[in-house]
């Protein structure tokens, strides 16, 4: 759920490197592709169970911490929902229903406010009400009504109420009921630890009204477009409140056995070799028949080539996208096409970028021609005309097996948010050469395949050549991509240098790192979150990493526009049935197609791959892959 595991959310917003796991690959061809294919799986025993081969060991299974893919997905084995995102929607799953306006269990109250309360002010922060405050008084959502608090008048503000009531069938893996309490535990452990600080801080009060039944009040002012995701993930009162909050990631019945609500609970952990689950007994769902199987264990295979070979052989039934199989998909077609295995590919909410410097950290305190670097992204038919040159149709094609598509901004084109009239620029060097000249930069000796010149750029120097520095990692994906480009832009007259880096050190902190200390030309990168909430927030000017905020955010290329920031604002503060939340959305996509502050490259493809005779996999764009594990299946009579 998307609320409640924000420490993995900051992880993957705050630049995540793509295919971190494999970045010592190289170009040469995977030995892989020499394996024999043979049907070699092996029955199953009359006690059916699942192998699922993970790329990596979990780190941890305590739900609130920086939790890996890995944990993850065993964690999506023994907790069901509580709110599961499935196609770009929220589905209930131990609620009996997700509140909302129609059904009455949301609400919006004008509620009386007073001088020194803690409300949230017109651009969204948090404030003491105070006389001066810019506030939305109630029934006020936007600039234009917004008005300056002079202390003495009275006022109202609105408030949000939201009303969670769990199913009451609900009980931990030891017998002991689920109830409300557990989830107004796990918010005061969250609070006293400053996890998911975001939504804590503007929770008034999140409490109990009886063992079912839970309500969130919202601070005054706070407009939550999702208040519906606004119940917390709970966590067993009984059992973990014996500990201190701060010591509980290290104790083991939280972090490595910790109990379940859903299908099935923790019966092993071998240290560097598997996780074993059971049934649980206590299952809300096992007189449905829930879940089918009897038992799931998890083996760490980080080697995608190993893995495939132990699928092959029968001993992984499933392989997690956590494995990195992208530079194995045409192998996984071919046993595919000749019914040795089932493939599933998806994309989601992570994609790849490539960055502009536009606003470096040395510009901060004024730009000077004569020692910065030059101000090559300042004109925006730069930017565009990068755009025009970059071949992202052949990386599409070639490189992701025609998998994914060219974006023409930050969102995926399935997603319901989507700006359907937007189209991605197209690769046209005629177009992009066009735009350079536009720009000032001239081919000064009628080579299209040489650097062009700075003769008449705004904030370049005179006779500067267009020779710009591309920085990414060093995976096999990313080197094709860069050769790829590398020729393309050549065509335009743009030159590139390319530099191969760890990750450690790309995406080293600022004011030293590259990326977080904005002091690069162009930076192949990838961005991602989790849930379906479009992420507008990557190019606010709020997100421009600086001293400010400790060199933390995703704007790595210093983009700043105060319409988009108004843009942006207003779709995160409308509610969804709200015209102007998709109204705001859009133009916020439209400013990025048109500005140009990066450049999207493709959307990252998620890969898994199973046994022919598993039935009921769903790789869903916005899901864990065993999402849905209560109703996997294995046998010859299992229908998908």
């Amino acid at each position: 759920m998307k609320k409640n595991v924000i420490p993995f959310l900051i992880a993957l917003i705050l630049l995540v490197p793509a295919c971190l796991s494999t970045s010592t690959k190289t170009e040469t061809p995977s030995p892989v592709t020499e394996i024999v294919i043979e049907n070699t799986l092996t029955p199953q025993a009359a006690t059916i169970g699942l192998t699922v081969c993970l790329g990596q060991e979990p780190n941890s299974l305590y739900p609130f911490g920086e939790l890996n893919s890995a944990a993850r997905s065993v964690l999506a084995a023994i907790y069901d929902g509580p709110i599961d995102n499935v196609g770009y929607e929220y589905q209930p799953v131990i609620l009996t229903e997700l509140p909302s306006l129609e059904n009455g269990d949301a609400q919006i109250v004008a509620t009386e406010i007073k001088v020194g309360d803690t409300v949230v002010d017109s651009s969204g922060q948090l404030t003491e009400l105070l006389k001066g405050s810019r506030i939305h008084p109630a029934g006020c959502r936007s600039e234009d009504c917004a008005i300056t608090y002079d202390s003495v008048s009275p006022l109202k503000m609105d408030q949000m109420i939201v009303t969670f009531r769990l199913r009451p069938d609900l009980t931990w893996s030891d017998g002991t009921p689920l109830t409300a309490d557990d989830s107004v535990y796990a918010f005061e452990l969250q609070r006293e630890v400053k996890l998911n600080p975001f939504l804590v801080d503007r929770t008034q009060t999140y409490e109990a009204a009886d063992e079912q039944t839970l309500q969130w009040f919202g601070m005054p002012g706070f407009i939550d477009p999702t208040y519906d995701l606004n119940f917390w993930l709970p966590a067993p009162k009984h059992l973990w409140s014996e500990f201190p909050a701060g010591q509980l990631p290290s104790v083991d019945i939280v972090a490595r056995e910790p109990l379940s609500w859903g299908p099935y609970q923790i019966k092993e952990w071998l240290p560097g070799q598997s996780i074993t689950l059971e049934k649980n007994p206590y299952y809300y769902r096992l007189r449905d028949g829930y879940p089918k199987l009897d038992s799931i264990q998890f083996r760490f295979i980080p080697d995608p080539d190993l893995a495939l070979s132990e699928l092959i052989a029968g001993r992984c039934d499933l392989l997690d996208p956590s494995i990195n199989l992208e530079n194995h998909i045409g192998l996984l077609q071919e046993m595919q096409t000749a019914g040795q295995a089932q493939m599933f590919v998806t994309t989601g909410m992570s994609m790849e970028w490539l960055g502009l410097g536009i606003n470096p950290a040395s510009y901060d305190n004024g730009y000077d021609i004569s020692k910065d670097r030059q101000s090559f992204f300042a004109d925006t038919y730069t930017r565009q005309a990068i755009a025009y040159c970059l071949d992202r149709q052949t990386v599409a094609t070639s490189v992701l097996y025609g998998l994914t598509d060219v974006p023409a901004a930050y969102l995926p084109s399935n997603h319901p948010a989507y700006d359907s009239n937007l189209s991605a620029i197209p690769y046209d060097p005629e177009i992009g050469i066009s735009l350079l000249e536009q720009a000032g930069w001239q081919d000064h000796d009628d080579d299209p395949s040489t650097p062009r010149l700075a003769i008449n750029v705004r904030d370049v120097a005179y006779n500067t050549p267009l020779i710009l520095k591309y920085q990414t990692t060093s995976t096999a994906q990313r080197r094709q991509v860069t050769a790829i480009f590398e020729d393309s832009l050549a065509r335009c007259g743009i030159g590139l240098e390319v530099e191969f880096s760890s990750p450690n050190d790309l995406y080293a902190p600022g004011p030293g790192g590259d990326l977080f200390g904005r002091q690069f030309d162009l930076a192949q990168y990838a961005l991602g979150v989790e849930g379906i909430e479009p992420p507008c927030q990557w190019f606010s000017s709020a997100s421009i990493p600086t001293e400010l905020n400790l060199w933390a955010g995703t704007n790595i290329t210093g983009f700043n526009s105060k319409e988009y920031d108004l843009q942006c604002q207003t779709a995160q503060s409308s509610l969804h049935d709200d015209p102007a939340y998709l109204s705001a959305y859009r133009q916020t996509q439209i400013l990025v197609a048109e500005q140009v502050p990066a450049i999207p490259l493709y959307s990252r493809l998620r890969v898994a791959a199973a046994r022919p005779d598993l039935c009921g996999v769903d790789l869903d764009p916005t899901s864990e892959l065993l999402w849905n594990l209560e109703a996997f299946e294995v046998g010859d009579t299992c229908q998908n």
